[in-house]
């Protein structure tokens, strides 16, 4: 089924959802394996998630957009949202494709430009994504990252699901 190299993991998805293991696993010549109980495995792995909710949480509660949610809100936001770097110069998005993901600047700057053309600047906070996702068109601008840009994405599915897609695109006609 797979074969596992140094680094890899196997058996945390028993661990994780309390089911019996899916495969065996067989060694092919001496090795060292480093195990876990489920106790501490689970200790770790909270642990870590409610440190990056944490530090989302407190992200978010201060992104003007985000600011009529509740801390459960924001907490499933964060749990769906997912860190993207990018270089300086790289596209974020290209005007015109099919939109999948809605983008909040974490760190770092973007800008957007329309036909070559630059029509907006993005700053720490900002957002952008949500146009298409939400009127299901193409993009309407290419986002580029300005220096090094650690974004933050949620999917379109996620997006539909725990955002007010209304109160987004009244605020959205600012940028028609």
């Amino acid at each position: 089924v797979k074969t596992c190299t140094v680094g890899d993991v196997f058996g945390e998805l028993a661990l994780l959802y309390n089911c019996p293991r899916a495969a065996t696993v067989m060694s092919k010549s001496s090795s060292v394996c480093w195990q876990l109980d489920r106790d501490t495995f689970n200790n770790i792995v909270k642990e870590a998630a409610q440190k990056k909710r944490d530090r989302y949480d407190a992200f978010l509660s201060k992104v003007p957009l985000l600011s009529g949610m509740d801390a459960y809100e924001r907490s499933q936001l964060a749990d769906a949202l997912k860190p993207e770097v990018f270089s300086d110069g790289a596209t974020v998005m290209s005007q015109g494709e099919v939109g999948s993901k809605f983008y909040i600047i974490e760190e770092g700057a973007a800008f957007a430009s329309k036909n070559g053309t630059r029509v907006m600047d993005y700053g720490v906070g900002d957002y952008f994504g949500e146009l298409a996702l939400i009127t299901n068109q193409p993009r309407a601008a290419t986002v580029t990252s300005k220096g090094t840009s650690r974004l933050l994405s949620i999917q379109k599915s996620s997006f539909n699901r725990l955002l007010n897609v209304n109160d987004l695109l009244e605020r959205s006609n600012k940028y028609k």
